[in-house]
């Protein structure tokens, strides 16, 4: 089980972090739902569940494994 999760809190890591790039270079790609798509809203999105989750990936191998 422990493993399953930390597979799919690597795959959705992954995502975003292909959801930025593609958010800094067309932000209507990642942004559609808002209002208003400018690339710091892709940063402050996108990057911070990147952020989140890559802090949580580390801990959960570090003290699981």
């Amino acid at each position: 089980m422990k493993e399953a999760v930390l597979i799919l809190g690597w795959i959705l890591f992954y995502f975003c972090l292909v959801s930025l790039i593609a958010g800094l270079i067309r932000p209507v790609l990642v942004l559609w739902f808002l209002d208003r798509m400018n690339r710091l809203k892709v940063l402050k999105i996108y990057g911070i569940i990147s952020l989140i989750l890559l802090a949580f990936l580390l801990l959960t191998e570090y003290y699981f494994n």
